[in-house]
């Protein structure tokens, strides 16, 4: 341990930070993260000598993660030395301290809009180990102090509860901090004890969930802030707006009345899930308008149609998301529900719309969204290289700005992309590709096919049909099912459920024996429709194509044995 005249290393920057406060132009060699981080709180309006005490922040009357620490903290803290230890949840509030931590007594909350650049919270932002040295920092009171910060993480949800911090005089050579073992040793052993918690707490809250899901016709939903149960009956009724409302209710700390967005339709009756004098979570019953029964659209929103647990995990984990308005990163496939999803998170919100595809300029300036407005950009992969980098700049001057953002993954991001993702991915949310959700196909079938014209019979499939469709790998997803049903539902001119003959012929006949590339994709199509065509002759197909019986032969063996 040094003092930072004493730390060669850190000197640089130590005078970089005393021209970045007085205005002069820096050297080049300041780290990118560290200005941005500096910049960050100027923009906040952070006091780099804290003049006046910090303001207090207001801390919960009880919390379920000081609960399952402090016996864990306490154990640790004589071996610290001269060093301190902080808690923090995940707001960044200090929930316990002890020890020698330099500031202690005027930092209460470590969040950047406080107290500037710490690694606190950097970790909790990266959700991994974070140091900060000296003059990395942005107050005086922390020029002559190293910290070590690693986040906790929820048991199963993998949700960001909070921090533990190992404080101590400046590190000579700025790293590794020699506490980063004791902070690793902390966490994991509030993790374990977390778990071993919520073990009980799943428990009582899934007794909780299976006495009032009782009937096969009762909407019922679980939550304790973690885990959430939904019975299929509540599926429905549960849309991301009366979700995020229940959500909001579980985490109460007395009072458990929501309010239902006006168009929910449905009405809620929540009853507290209690263990050992402790409130765990909540009990919902939803029942439907009795006014509104006749006028509701028995069908799901389509960005909420599966029952699949990759699909209900990704809607889960973008609802909860959602409820904070920052940057929100939606990836997959093409035609796999991105844009849907993010409309629904947005509720009735209009949001501004950027769309790469149609043009890569952004053309949006963070003015038109000083007003909380939030933006959709679809197609981030297209944006120009200048907008990604003015995209960039946006997120280090204004990290909390409402932002939605749709990326299909394709070729391989260069340098100032990767750093976009890498920003957005703190908060990102990967959906499944339909061909890892085959079981959500026959949910998805209504919601994709138009309304039958009055007087008609809705659109149904011979069980022949669905499992063909539940078999087909759907390289476009839910977007080409739905041109599928679309054109099925407009174009067939024969009554009764849609048999598997009916089916384009990639469908029809079955998934190739292996993936196929594009290429051999689009040839394959070609091939069968020749066939179908012909009635099934191939050697009238092969000339149709004008390639031999034995080539026609030999690429069907290739695609599945079928027609070989």
């Amino acid at each position: 341990m040094t003092t930072v005249e004493h730390s060669p290393a850190l000197a640089p920057l130590r005078q970089a930070r005393e021209r970045f406060l007085s205005g002069r132009p820096l050297p080049d060699d300041v780290p990118d993260e560290v200005l941005a981080a500096w910049r960050r709180a100027r923009f906040f309006g952070v006091r780099h000598d804290l003049d006046g005490p910090a303001p207090e922040p207001e801390l919960p009357p009880e919390s379920h993660l000081l609960e399952a620490a402090r016996p864990v903290l306490e154990r640790i803290a004589p071996v610290l030395g001269h060093s301190g230890l902080l808690l923090t949840d995940e707001r960044l509030r200090v929930l316990w301290t002890t020890g020698e931590v330099p500031g202690d007594d005027r930092c209460r909350d470590l969040s950047e809009r406080e107290v500037g650049h710490n690694s606190a919270a950097l970790a909790l932002r990266t959700r991994r180990r974070a140091e900060v040295h000296g003059p990395e920092h942005f107050l005086d009171v922390w020029q002559d102090v190293s910290a070590v910060s690693v986040p906790l993480l929820a048991p199963g949800s993998g949700q960001a509860l909070g921090t533990v911090t190992v404080s101590s005089g400046l590190c000579a050579g700025c790293g590794p901090h020699p506490g980063a073992a004791l902070a690793e040793a902390a966490a994991t052993a509030v993790e374990a004890e977390l778990l071993a918690r919520s073990r009980t707490a799943e428990r009582v809250l899934l007794d909780a969930y299976t006495r009032a899901a009782h009937g096969p016709d009762r909407a019922v939903v679980a939550l304790d802030g973690r885990n959430r149960l939904i019975s299929e009956a509540a599926v429905r009724l549960a849309t991301p707006q009366v979700l995020a409302a229940l959500e909001h209710a579980s985490t109460g700390e007395e009072s458990y009345d929501v309010t239902l967005p006006a168009d929910a339709g449905c009405t809620v009756e929540i009853a507290p899930v209690r263990h050992e004098r402790r409130v765990l979570g909540i009990v919902a019953v939803l029942a439907a308008r009795a006014a509104e029964v006749p006028r509701l659209d028995p069908r799901p929103a389509l960005a909420l149609a599966g029952g699949s647990v990759p699909w209900r995990h990704a809607v889960a984990r973008a609802v909860e998301l959602a409820r904070v308005h920052e940057p929100l990163l939606l990836t997959g496939e093409r035609g796999s529900g991105k844009t849907a999803l993010a409309r629904e998170l947005l509720g009735g919100t209009v949001p501004l719309v950027a769309d790469a595809a149609e043009s890569p300029e952004l053309g949006v300036k963070y003015s038109e969204l000083a007003d909380g407005r939030p933006l959709l950009l679809r197609h981030a992969e297209r944006l120009a290289q200048p907008d990604v980098a003015a995209l960039n700049s946006l997120l280090d001057e204004h990290p909390d700005v409402y932002l939605l953002v749709t990326y299909t993954p394709g070729t391989p991001p260069g340098p100032c992309f990767q750093r976009l993702l890498d920003t957005l991915g703190a908060r990102s949310v990967t959906l499944p590709a339909l061909r890892e959700r085959p079981e959500d196909v026959r949910e998805l079938l209504p919601v994709l096919a138009p309304r039958p014209v009055p007087g008609q019979p809705p659109l149904t499939w011979t069980l022949d049909a669905l499992r063909a469709l539940e078999e087909h790998p759907w390289p476009g997803n839910v977007t080409e099912l739905a041109h599928v049903v679309r054109a099925l539902a407009e174009h067939r001119r024969v009554t009764g459920p849609v048999r598997r003959a009916e089916l384009p012929d990639p469908v029809r006949e079955g998934p190739a024996a292996r993936r196929l590339s594009p290429m051999e994709h689009a040839e394959r199509t070609t091939i069968l429709a020749a066939l179908r065509r012909h009635g099934g002759n191939k050697a009238r197909a092969a000339a149709a194509l004008g390639i031999g019986r034995a080539t026609l032969y030999r690429k069907l063996r290739g695609y599945q044995g079928g027609h070989g």
